[in-house]
């Protein structure tokens, strides 16, 4: 388990050689797996932590200026912009959700996504060695979850009785609901019951937004948690309908602690489902890179409005140099460091200081501010790829 790994890590630390160990920042988070002898690489799959060598680092940003010389059309830039969402509706389209894993290490490298109550709650559960589900890697398989809620559902009862229901985040009696509802001379009644089902969720205690929810890949393990945590709702948004889409058909999509809904970030004028400042966590995983740098700010600034004071906002998406940058090929590049992909889908590769300077500038303080640089392997072909991520987390003042 993770306190497991983090000794044993902390007990090898000395032994590592320089050229495999970054010494700028600690082990956990962003994981404890090291590669000290390299005759050793291809027995895993991932090593954390890599430290680049000069050589590798010119390397990466020859590539780079070489596959950025020639630039798409701007003509075919700007359908690429105003096709946006057409785009990543074809792929979801075509890949349904079979194309990305499961993220279930979001709850190791962000436990702020659950409350803290919840959070102690899996911190004694570990510390009393019992097996933590949420932190394995193989606790979510990738195909559906056949009775993820039942669980939940017990619980229910057991807290609620069986005659309660949930409506949005909201949970009462069906008698009283109904007397409610059909008392002639109940019209405040009706009223008061209408105003606190004003928005989903609007009974929650603790909401987090998932922006760019993808076929649901964060939202259903973290719905696996949220199903027994009784006032917490998710929110999950993407500007693909056909990725809401799938979330919604879902065999364990469940509106009572969850609303998937159609969203463009990138419109100002569009509203959310909700009012401002009532999110304690906001999501946004491979997210940014899929839009235009020149509206970067504008989204983050508007999703800051959203976060309650104190709220966070967490972060992950690809960092410059990244495998992916480097294999793009001429004719590729939209602009410094943006890129179209062959199926018009789009990515940007970030620095940390630009990552910072979006999240401050957004009025949102530094609580981790990350380059994850990892060594995938491909133990088959004995290919190595260097990864490269950013990973950050931002609070907004009290």
């Amino acid at each position: 388990n993770f306190i497991t790994r983090f000794s044993a890590l902390c007990l090898r630390k000395s032994e590592m050689q320089p050229r495999y160990w970054s010494s700028r920042r600690p082990a956990v988070p962003l994981g404890s797996r090291i590669l000290t002898d390299p005759s050793k690489v291809f027995e895993h799959n991932m090593w954390d932590h890599m430290e680049w060598s000069q050589e590798e680092e010119e390397h990466a940003k020859d590539k780079t200026a070489e596959n950025s010389l020639v630039k798409v059309r701007l003509e075919d830039q700007d359908k690429y912009e105003r096709e946006a969402s057409k785009y990543w509706n074809e792929f979801y389209k075509t890949h349904k959700n079979n194309f990305f894993k499961d993220r279930n290490w979001l709850f190791l490298e962000f436990p702020e996504i659950l409350p803290e109550k919840k959070r102690e709650e899996l911190k004694a559960e570990e510390k009393s060695s019992e097996p933590t589900k949420i932190n394995s890697t193989s606790s979510f398989p990738r195909q559906d979850f056949p009775g993820m809620f039942e669980e939940g559902k017990e619980y229910w009862e057991k807290n609620y009785g069986e005659d309660s229901t949930s409506v949005q985040g909201h949970t009462y009696n069906k008698n009283q609901a109904r007397s409610l509802t059909d008392n002639p001379h109940g019209k405040n009644c009706r009223e008061q019951l209408s105003n606190l089902e004003s928005f989903p969720g609007g009974g929650a205690t603790y909401r987090i937004l998932e922006v760019g929810c993808g076929a649901g890949n964060s939202v259903f393990p973290i719905l696996k948690v949220l199903c027994n945590t009784p006032g917490t709702f998710l929110y999950c948004c993407d500007f693909a309908s056909g990725a809401v889409e799938l979330v919604k058909s879902h065999s364990s999509y469940n509106s009572a602690w969850c609303f998937a809904f159609v969203h463009d970030v990138c419109d100002d004028a569009l509203p959310y489902p909700f009012p401002d400042e009532i999110l304690d966590v906001i999501l946004l995983v491979f997210v940014l890179s899929a839009i235009h740098p020149d509206r970067m700010q504008k989204v983050v600034n508007r999703l800051a409005k959203l976060l309650k004071p104190g709220g966070m906002l967490l972060f992950r998406d690809y960092g410059r140099y990244d495998t992916a940058q480097l294999r793009f090929k001429k004719g590729h590049c939209l602009s410094e460091n943006f890129y179209v992909r062959g199926d018009g889908t789009r990515v940007y590769f970030f620095t940390k200081d630009e990552v910072w300077h979006v999240f401050t500038l957004a009025g949102l303080t530094e609580v981790q501010n990350l380059v994850d640089r990892r060594l995938q392997v491909n133990r088959k072909k004995k290919v190595k790829m260097q990864r490269v991520w950013i990973q950050s987390k931002f609070q907004k003042p009290l």
